[in-house]
Parts: structure tokens; C-alpha cells; sequence
């Protein structure tokens, strides 16, 4: 009896503790976006140089996701994520007590090493403190957890700044690093590795996934793509081909890969991957170019297109949980499908749009989109975790990281592209950049965008058709 109650004991402050992480991370992605322009007076330097350390921590995130969720497979999680605490901790004073633009660059990309390890490991220890059966419901309160840290982060940001310092937009994040990483100590006992010490960390597949990332981080960032001399873009693609080649062979060679491409073989994984990123990739376009409209074209206030954005974090924050359960309940497959239909509904109220329309429309457009995204990826989540075996939830944790992070920057990216070549194409300029000023041919370009996203979208709409339902 006194087994069973440390036991549900050890499982509660094991789930407790994966809510901190999580939120933590999600807390430092976000936190720091509202700091960025002060940050660059403070330390005497640009946007592009201070846009480095926002690139360096989704580089981190990205190349290294699922690497620290192929280590917490083989030595455990709950001690990842104890260190990913640690160093989250230790990354978040250095950057606090940062001089000048270089060594925050490089804290910061300390600070997105922890959040890797928090974000694949925390997930996956809430997975598991979690009864068999209640996968969707421990994706939803992970989700919620994600999206409260990305709700708290602008807003807490704000604040610090204006009444206390911007070294305190890092310093904030210590004491809840600290907490988890203390409370690993007293859960420590429940984690333990799948299937032993048996299987070895494939270090050149690693390495190979972080240039991989590097030099994706480099193709898709305009900034990076401007500087370089003339042929050095299709010289970049060139490299990234031949990257992706060689790692998918290293791949299939090696008896440990760091990531097991024959988990493409199970359906619901193969489906589930390439609707996530699709989706994600849609989601970022329109992330990208509706606050172009609201403040430039409708003219709105900063603070009232704040207040706008923050409709979808609401919205996925509190409807994640209700669709995680009812992925235990129903399946997945339908929850999916519908999801898809209202963020594809939200894409033809963005097609609808013009110079001239009611606030209230792109606003509807942002929060059905955040339900629609509730709806979406929760049970995909949940069902690609539910169909695999339990010594691969890191590693498809990991991947899902990578995933967000692929999809949110290429969506940024290729909605400049769309916008700028749709811009051009509709007012007869070859090489002009899009101008808000222009309202009637802006709109008409970001019609054009949105189309594209609506297709794109067709794509998450036939996975999740092909989806079979959750068990």
C-alpha cells in the first residue's frame, strides 16, 4: 500500500513538474520577442544583429530537439530534464548579465539547448505519469501548458521592461528553472530508460542534423539571403540537398539511428508528420502577414492588435485539454477533420479580406484558427504518441519540436515570398517590396497568400482523412 501512494505521489509531482517545464519553455520563446527592440539600443546594436539571438534559439530548438529525445530514450528523462533545467537556469542569468550583443547571442543559444531538453523530455515524463488509455488527455495538458507560457510571455515581458529593467526579461525565468530542476530529485526514481543501456548515441547522425539546421536556419532567413554574394544561395541549396541525401543514408546504415526511419512505415506516424508540418507551415503565413494588415492597413493600435493575437494562445490554451479527452473518448480522426475545416474556413475569410474591412474579421479569422489548431494538434499528437512503442516517445517527441519549429519558420519565410512576388505581380513593379501604404494592392497580394495556404491545407485535410482512429 505505501508503494502505490509514493507511486501516485511520484506521478502527480512528475506531472506538476512537466506543467513547469513546459511552461517555462514556452515562457522563453515568447517573453523575449516584446524585448527585442530595447535590447538592441541597450546593446548598441541593429535589428539584424539582434535578430540573431531569436534565430539561434529556434536553431537550437530545431537541430536539437530530436537529439535530446534520442538521449532521454537511452539514459531517461526525468534526468534530462533535470539538466535541461540546469542549463535553462544557468542560461537565463548568463543572458541577464550579458554586455554586448555576441554574448547574448550565445547565452541565448545555451538558453535553447535547455528548452530542447525541457520540451522533448517534459512531454514525455507527462506522457507517462499519465494512465494507459490518457494520451490525449496528458497531449492537451501539455499543449495548455505550452500555449499559457506563450499567453504570460508577451505581457510579462511588457511589464518588466517598462517598471523594472530588461536584464529581468531573463533573470524571471531562474526561480522556475531551480524549482524543476529541484523537484527532479524527488521524482527521479520513477524515470527510468525503456530498454536499458543496449542502444548507443549516433553522433555523426546528430552532427549531420545540426549543420542540416544550420544551413536551413540560413536559407529560409531573408536577412542572411540578402548579405550573401550573388551565387551563394543555389551553392546553400546545393549543400542542403547533398545534407539531407547523406543523412538519410547514415540513417538507414546505422544500427541506432537518431532518428528510426522505419517509423515512417506506421501510417499513423507517416500521415500525422506530414499534416503537422503543412499545417504549421499555413499557420505561420498567416501568423507573418496579419499584423501587417491590422496595423498598417486598418490602422489598429499596437495594443489592440496585442489584444487580437492573443484570441488563438486563448483559445488552444483552454480548448486543448477538452480535445485531448475527447481523443481518449472518440478517436482521433474526426476531432482532426475538424480541425482542419475551421482552420481552412478562417483561410477563406483571409481571401475575403479587403483594405476596408471591419476589424472584427481578421480577428474571427486568428480565432478560429486558434480553435482550429486546438482541434488539430492535440489529437494528432496524441495518436501518433498512442501508436508507438514507449522507447520512441522521445525521439517522436523530439521530431515534433522540429516539426513546429520547420514549419513556423519556412511559413514566415515563404509568406514573404508570396506576399512580395504577389505584390509585384499586381502592381506591375518588378522588384518592389511589399508596401502597406498600397492598401488596395497589398490586400490583393495577401488574398493571393492566403489561396495558397487554403491549398496547402488540403494536404493536413487527406492525412487526417487517412488517419485510423486512436485505440
Amino acid at each position: 500500500m505505501n508503494d502505490e501512494v509514493i507511486s501516485e505521489r511520484s506521478r502527480r509531482l512528475t506531472l506538476i513538474n512537466s506543467i513547469i517545464g513546459v511552461t517555462v519553455a514556452g515562457i522563453s520563446t515568447r517573453v523575449f520577442m516584446i524585448s527585442v527592440p530595447t535590447l538592441a539600443v541597450a546593446l548598441n546594436t541593429d535589428m539584424l544583429g539582434i535578430s540573431w539571438a531569436l534565430i539561434v534559439y529556434q536553431m537550437a530548438g530545431i537541430g536539437l530537439g530530436v537529439i535530446t529525445g534520442r538521449l532521454g530514450d537511452i539514459y531517461g528523462h526525468n534526468r534530462l530534464f533535470g539538466a535541461g533545467m540546469g542549463i535553462m537556469a544557468a542560461g537565463s542569468i548568463l543572458c541577464g548579465f550579458s554586455q554586448n550583443v555576441l554574448q547574448l547571442i550565445f547565452f541565448r543559444f545555451l538558453q535553447g539547448v535547455g528548452a530542447a531538453m525541457i520540451q522533448s523530455s517534459a512531454r514525455t515524463l507527462g506522457f507517462r505519469a499519465m494512465p494507459k488509455g490518457s494520451e490525449g488527455k496528458a497531449q492537451g495538458l501539455m499543449a495548455m501548458s505550452h500555449q499559457m507560457g506563450f499567453s504570460i510571455g508577451p505581457p510579462l515581458g511588457g511589464l518588466i521592461i517598462d517598471w523594472i529593467h530588461w536584464r529581468g526579461v531573463f533573470f524571471c525565468l531562474f526561480v522556475p528553472s531551480i524549482v524543476g530542476m529541484t523537484l527532479c530529485f524527488t521524482t527521479g526514481r520513477s524515470d527510468a530508460p525503456t530498454h536499458g543501456r543496449t542502444q548507443t548515441i549516433d553522433y555523426w547522425g546528430a552532427t549531420l542534423f545540426i549543420v542540416l539546421t544550420v544551413v536551413v536556419t540560413m536559407l529560409m532567413d531573408q536577412k542572411i539571403a540578402h548579405a550573401m554574394p550573388g551565387g551563394a544561395p543555389l551553392l546553400l541549396a546545393a549543400v542542403f540537398v547533398f545534407l539531407v541525401w547523406r543523412f538519410l543514408v547514415h540513417e538507414k546504415r546505422t544500427e541506432s539511428p537518431m532518428i528510426n526511419l522505419s517509423l515512417f512505415s506506421n501510417r499513423t506516424y507517416a500521415f500525422g508528420s506530414v499534416g503537422l508540418l503543412l499545417a504549421n507551415i499555413a499557420h505561420g503565413i498567416v501568423s507573418f502577414i496579419a499584423p501587417f494588415y491590422l496595423q498598417d492597413v486598418l490602422k489598429l493600435s499596437p495594443t489592440f492588435i496585442g489584444i487580437i493575437f492573443l484570441a488563438p494562445s486563448l483559445f488552444s490554451m483552454v480548448l486543448a485539454p477538452v480535445t485531448g479527452t475527447l481523443t481518449d473518448r472518440l478517436g482521433a480522426r474526426r476531432l482532426l477533420v475538424a480541425g482542419v475545416l475551421m482552420s481552412m474556413v478562417s483561410y477563406l475569410i483571409g481571401i475575403a479580406l479587403r483594405p476596408d474591412s471591419h476589424w472584427f474579421l481578421p480577428a474571427f479569422l486568428l480565432a478560429l484558427l486558434g480553435i482550429g489548431s486546438a482541434f488539430f494538434n492535440t489529437p494528432s499528437q496524441a495518436a501518433i504518441i498512442s501508436s508507438l512503442p514507449k522507447e520512441h516517445w522521445g525521439t517522436a517527441i523530439g521530431l515534433f519540436n522540429a516539426v513546429f519549429g520547420f514549419g513556423h519558420m519556412l511559413g514566415i519565410s515563404l509568406g514573404g515570398i508570396l506576399l512580395t512576388l504577389g505584390f509585384q505581380y499586381y502592381s506591375g513593379l518588378s522588384g518592389a517590396a511589399p508596401d502597406p501604404a498600397n492598401g488596395p494592392v497589398f490586400v490583393s497580394a495577401m488574398n493571393l497568400t492566403y489561396v495558397i495556404a487554403f491549398a496547402m491545407t488540403i494536404v493536413p485535410l487527406w492525412t487526417s482523412l487517412q488517419m485510423k482512429k486512436a485505440e
